[in-house]
């Protein structure tokens, strides 16, 4: 098991591994006795303590039979099923399609009120036209190597989940990098047609669109990996193996504040449509 490049995520699971080992060492066991009773190898044992191995259910159960501490099963289990949850390999998520992927979080995004999204890739999902969705989730269809590509289906699914920013009592504070615009992640019309969604998108009055200009001179903030804030209580970062969960408010704030610096470069209304304009421009 790799070891999470969260700090939020590898923290869950060494507190997980911290007790498992108070346990052990509150029984009076070694790792050795303790791997005997388990019925596994003791580098398991000093594998799982070290939280370079995430215990199974299973795993759990039996340590805490062999060191008196059956009380404490399902806290820990609950605990460690947590801590997973909180990286997750896209090779695991995408199992059930692209279009499962899109719709499993279609509540989260109807009950999230503030929205801040950084991206230094591509456009995000919530201002996603289908034919721009359609191409990036086929790219990404094709670099899983997914049996299915049901690519179409999960970029109608998209854009029905992205109809939030239309409703009431949402807000959302989009900044953009000017290279995201000129990133042809799909053929020339559906590039063009993306780039007006994001003029019309920003003229919303839930919506704030800001991009950094490539040409703004000294950066005080450099670009960062594709993020996600959602109501200050988590925040989604992109990764290329998986999605990363930060939940633990230091680093939550840490984010934010990045987020405050890179909002604070961004351009807006005027400013920001002809940066679009431009690329639209480009395209031809």
């Amino acid at each position: 098991m790799s070891v999470s490049p969260s700090s939020s995520a590898q923290a869950a699971r060494e507190a997980v591994a911290r007790r498992l080992r108070e346990l052990r060492k509150e029984a009076g066991l070694t790792i050795v006795q303790l791997a005997a009773a388990c019925r596994w190898h003791h580098s398991k044992t000093s594998r799982v303590e070290n939280a370079l191995q995430s215990p199974t259910t299973t795993d759990i159960r039996l340590w805490c039979s062999a060191t008196g501490a059956t009380d404490q099963v399902q806290d820990l289990i609950v605990q460690s099923l947590n801590a997973e949850s909180m990286y997750r390999e896209w090779r695991h998520q995408v199992r059930a399609g692209l279009k499962h992927l899109q719709d499993s979080v279609a509540q989260f995004y109807r009950d999230t009120q503030l929205f801040r999204v950084y991206s230094s890739t591509i456009v995000p999902g919530l201002l996603q036209t289908e034919g721009y969705a359609t191409a990036v989730l086929r790219a990404a269809a094709r670099f899983r190597d997914l049996p299915t590509d049901d690519s179409a289906e999960a970029a109608r699914a998209r854009v029905e989940r992205s109809r939030v920013i239309y409703e009431q009592g949402h807000r959302f504070v989009i900044v953009l990098e000017e290279a995201v615009l000129h990133c042809q992640m799909a053929d020339a019309d559906a590039m063009a047609a993306q780039l007006g969604n994001l003029l019309s998108a920003g003229a919303l009055p839930a919506v704030s669109l800001g991009i950094i200009p490539m040409a703004a001179g000294e950066r005080r903030q450099w670009p960062e990996e594709t993020f996600q804030v959602y109501d200050d209580q988590m925040v989604s970062v992109e990764l290329v193996s998986a999605e990363v969960k930060v939940t633990q408010p230091c680093e939550v704030a840490l984010y934010l504040k990045t987020f405050e610096q890179l909002r604070a470069m961004a351009v807006y209304g005027a400013e920001a449509r002809a940066l679009i304009l431009r690329a639209i421009e480009a395209l031809h």
